[in-house]
């Protein structure tokens, strides 16, 4: 019975390890492919939304 468990448990992270990878990888092929101007459209609201804010914690970059 540990056997199977342990088997189980193996491959349960095997396949989760790899539907994340292939998520990120898909993602990001799928951006470079089909995104056109607007790839980096969410990063460049976030940081116009976030201009004027005040550093708070942490070490400063």
């Amino acid at each position: 019975m540990k056997e199977y468990i342990f088997d189980l448990t193996v491959v349960a992270l095997l396949i989760i390890g790899l539907t994340a990878t292939l998520g990120v990888f898909t993602n990001g092929l799928g951006e470079r492919l089909f995104g056109g101007k607007k790839k980096n459209e969410f990063v460049d609201q976030s940081a116009r939304y976030q201009t004027g804010w005040k550093y708070v914690g942490g070490k400063k970059k």
